[in-house]
């Protein structure tokens, strides 16, 4: 990430990437620490990057390109200076990051199983508690957060069509998940039932 932020801006002097870096990295090293304590099994989970459905890889590959040109506009929009975002907008969308971190990391905690990769392990139950009784993928909707505001995050107006493109992505992949939860996973078609909304509470 900061090799892809800072080459293109051309300088270490962008002080919206390391902010911004600072907000993503510090709070994940106290969030590694506690799941080393409390829960090694996930971590182990989270490392698992080679998905099996060819679905998700390519679901997988666009969405490193969507975080590449993402990052990669950003340094050239603060090179050649064609944003002007406000310092107050700067750190109010970085806190907005940061909250969307947060509420990743009780979705984590919440749910063991919540695996980099779509798949269901032998004893995974389904997890009906915390924001899973709100919305059927608390994650996704964290990390929309975390990465729709990231453009300003990092001081620029003109990534943020770039990021656009992970709402249909995600949308695509939680999407192609529940259909192998359907088939792979007792219990989830009734916890579907009950719990209506995929995403956004109150709106889908």
């Amino acid at each position: 990430m900061g090799l892809i932020l800072f080459l293109p801006a051309g300088t270490l002097y962008y002080w919206q990437a390391w902010l911004y870096c600072s907000v993503l990295l510090i709070p994940a090293s106290f969030v590694v620490y506690y799941f080393l304590k409390k829960d090694p099994e996930f971590l182990e989970r989270r490392m698992r990057m080679r998905e099996k459905e060819d679905k998700q890889k390519t679901i997988q590959i666009i969405g490193i390109i969507i975080f590449f040109l993402g990052f990669l506009i950003s340094g050239l929009d603060h090179r050649y200076h064609w944003s002007n975002v406000p310092v107050y907008l700067v750190i109010a969308a970085n806190a907005i990051v940061l909250s969307g971190y947060i509420f990743v990391f009780f979705v984590f905690r919440e749910n063991s199983y919540a695996s980099r990769i779509i798949q269901v392990e032998k004893g995974q139950k389904v997890i009906t508690t915390g924001p899973y009784a709100i919305v059927r993928h608390p994650m996704y909707l964290g990390v929309l957060v975390m990465y729709l505001f990231t453009p300003l995050a990092l001081g620029s107006y003109w990534t943020v069509p770039f990021f656009l493109p992970l709402i249909p992505l995600l949308v695509s992949r939680l999407l192609n998940e529940e259909e192998m939860l359907l088939r792979e996973l007792p219990g989830y078609k009734e916890y579907c039932r009950k719990t209506r909304y995929h995403l956004i509470p109150f709106i889908w």
